[in-house]
């Protein structure tokens, strides 16, 4: 039986989140993961800096048009008043959650004392999810990772410190800021999370089959997942961990047409969305993704990313799948 999951107000309709991830869950992939099952996507993280959003980045990473509600935006930095201002000016833009970035362990977001880095300062943290939840009347929710390395796990003392704050949930990643996304992810310390309050809390970490999906939520107590790199190139993991949650069975693996459509209509999406050059260049990393079961000696990615035409490359894409049909090699 699937766990109900909520987040403030709102009731979702599965207890499955597609994690957000710089440079993947922007709004075609946000979509894409909802009609294949998801209860919810959080935006890529937008930096709390407001001078910065003049950028075309930026822009993109706010544009939440036809997405269904609710809409959850990660926001991402280490002053408050600036991650105050920035969750107040996204909830004017249409952001029906608030998500605080403490779970990048990225180099670049870590040494500016933002995503991950945080754990290490818990006065400053206090003072970063009570200034959020103060300057916005929509819930607010917090992703961390288990701890600043594995002697200091202390995402059981943030969890307590966020649920005082008034935090509506919470997403743990079961690796610390210090093992990145090294080793694998051990989950006692997100079931100690669970234990140590009583908001909702996300599991968040290596998982990629519904058996794991299953597992994890057992082993946690969790009130739902977090799924990322599990569900690039494969958005229908979501269903697939559904159906197997909901009937203890899995359902049938997509065949090959509805790959070729998938991938089709998410390329047009990209394109679309991001204009023909940057959609062209965007969408390489996620055709690499979606053949990675495939085209396991990379010739036909080498040579779709050497691609510089939208028109070509879903022609490539085309060709590419009626070869697959036929069962042919692909030669240099």
């Amino acid at each position: 039986m699937l766990p109900t999951a909520k987040i403030g107000p709102y009731t979702l309709p599965n207890p499955l989140i597609v994690a957000p991830m710089a440079g993947v869950t922007d709004r075609p992939f946000r979509l894409l993961c909802r009609r294949m099952g998801a209860g919810l996507a959080v935006s890529e993280m937008v930096i709390a800096d407001s001078k910065l959003w003049h950028t075309r980045k930026s822009r993109t990473r706010m544009n939440h048009q036809g997405e269904p509600e609710p809409r959850s935006v990660q926001i991402a930095g280490g002053d408050p008043e600036m991650l105050a201002d920035a969750a107040r000016q996204n909830a004017e833009f249409g952001a029906q959650i608030i998500d605080i970035n403490m779970g990048c362990p990225a180099k670049k977001v870590c040494n500016k004392a933002a995503g991950s880095a945080l754990m290490k300062d818990e006065k400053l943290v206090r003072a970063i999810l009570e200034a959020v939840v103060n300057a916005v009347d929509i819930p607010v929710t917090l992703k961390m990772r288990t701890g600043w390395d594995r002697d200091n796990r202390n995402a059981p003392v943030i969890a307590r410190m966020a649920e005082d704050a008034g935090i509506q949930a919470l997403a743990v990643h079961g690796r610390t800021r210090a093992d990145k996304y090294n080793g694998e992810a051990e989950y006692d310390t997100i079931a100690a999370v669970k234990a140590s309050v009583g908001i909702p809390v996300f599991a968040n970490g290596d998982i990629s089959t519904p058996e794991k999906a299953r597992d994890v939520l057992a082993h946690t107590g969790a009130d739902g997942l977090l799924i990322g790199r599990g569900a690039q190139g494969r958005p229908w993991i979501f269903r697939e961990i559904l159906h197997f949650l909901e009937t203890g069975t899995h359902c049938q693996a997509p065949a090959l047409d509805e790959v070729e459509q998938i991938l089709s209509e998410h390329l047009a999406e990209l394109h679309s969305f991001y204009g023909d050059k940057m959609g062209v260049r965007i969408a390489r990393k996620h055709v690499g993704w979606y053949l990675q079961s495939h085209d396991e000696s990379k010739q036909f990615r080498s040579r779709f990313n050497a691609i510089e035409d939208t028109l070509e490359q879903k022609d490539s894409i085309a060709q590419y799948f009626a070869r697959l049909r036929n069962g042919e090699v692909f030669a240099a």
